[in-house]
């Protein structure tokens, strides 16, 4: 009777080891497959937030190269050719010294006193440009809107500025470019004295990025994405150019980026302007949309180094404590070198230098050097 007990202790302990050791194996799958589920979690927040951000053409419109710096004029070169001073030349580093913001401001300067370019560099400030024009009333500042440089995440600082919404995250994205929910206020709205004080004693940017590239972020996102809530631009502006820019009658694929390039290049391309409306401000000059040599603008911001200069206009503006730029992805805002000689390639050099004709203020204005396909 004495050697049953030891036997059944020793079963009852092999009960429970066993029972510890389910337990225990059950404990790692539970846990395993809680860590399955946090990952997929994080993965559908990530995707969410990149869909919110980035879901617009107009935010961040294209993977590039690497960046332009502003060119300064250098004494003992031709008239129209740019130097970059060696502190300044592209390196690979999203760096951009302070100094640079104020040769930006003092290259504008010195071309808009240029008599050669005046036809290129100088607009009217008329109800076209104030209506580009944004009003932060609160805290004293105008932001000009060219559009395809990343003004989609711009309009939500400034929405969020102006008390219409709590924060970035919670604009929806079809308010952003509804102007009668947004509650961004276009500078034309307002009196002459009124629109004229605020020109004279508001903080004033914008954007600007290299002409030629946006040029084709404006030609694929109206006319090869084409939003489906804009369907004008491809069943009334494309045809529009087709008829009278395409040489090859036959041909009857819709609108290419060489029927584009002739539009905007042809020197009487201002009738089909008229018929199009205010569409054409994806692809009109800075200077039409901003009027920078009329204006005294604080700041010219640069797409290719955009992830240094959000935050310089930020703290220039006195708002960084207030609000961020949304997070730029490293790299998404350069310039791309290889698909700007890509989208140009097979067109005549005639209809690139009549383009180049047109858009050269934008080029030396803010300091973009004349494309190398163009100087062969």
């Amino acid at each position: 009777m004495r050697s049953a007990h030891p036997q059944g202790s020793s079963q009852a302990l092999a009960g429970k080891i066993a029972e510890w050791l389910t337990f225990d194996n059950m404990h790692h799958q539970w846990l395993l497959l809680a860590a399955c589920f946090w990952v997929l979690f994080m993965f559908m927040v990530a995707s969410k937030f990149i869909t919110l951000t980035f879901k617009d053409p107009d935010a961040y419109s294209a993977k590039q190269d690497f960046l332009f710096l502003t060119a300064v004029p250098d004494v003992g070169r031709s008239p129209g050719e740019t130097h970059f001073p060696e502190e300044l030349k592209p390196t690979g580093k999203m760096l951009v010294e302070p100094l640079v913001y104020a040769q930006r401001l003092e290259l504008m300067r010195n071309v808009c006193r240029e008599d050669a370019l005046r036809n290129l560099s100088h607009t009217a400030v008329s109800k076209f440009v104030l209506d580009r024009i944004f009003v932060c009333d609160k805290h004293k500042i105008l932001f000009c809107q060219t559009p395809k440089v990343g003004n989609t995440q711009w309009k939500k600082v400034l929405i969020v500025l102006n008390g219409a919404f709590p924060s970035i995250e919670e604009i929806p994205e079809n308010v952003v470019h509804d102007h009668e929910k947004n509650g961004l206020p276009r500078l034309s709205s307002f009196s002459d004295a009124e629109i004229q004080k605020r020109l004279k004693t508001y903080f004033k940017f914008f954007i600007v990025r290299d002409p030629f590239e946006r040029l084709i972020s404006a030609f694929k996102d109206k006319f090869v994405h084409n939003p489906r809530f804009e369907p004008w631009y491809k069943h009334e502006i494309a045809p529009g150019i087709i008829r009278k820019y395409r040489r090859n009658r036959t041909e009857t694929r819709g609108i290419q980026f060489e029927d584009f390039v002739r539009y905007l290049g042809d020197p009487n391309h201002r009738w089909l302007d008229l018929q199009f409306g205010d569409h054409i401000i994806h692809w009109v000059t800075y200077v039409e949309l901003c009027a920078p040599c009329e204006i005294t603008y604080s700041v010219v911001g640069h797409h290719e180094t955009l992830e240094d200069d959000a935050p310089h206009i930020l703290r220039e503006a006195g708002i960084d404590h207030l609000v961020s730029y949304p997070t730029i992805p490293l790299g998404i805002t350069a310039y791309n070198r290889t698909k700007v000689e890509r989208y140009f390639l097979g067109i005549s050099k005639r209809d690139i230098r009549r383009l180049y004709a047109r858009f050269e203020g934008d080029f030396k204005l803010f300091g973009y050097q004349k494309p190398e396909f163009l100087l062969n």
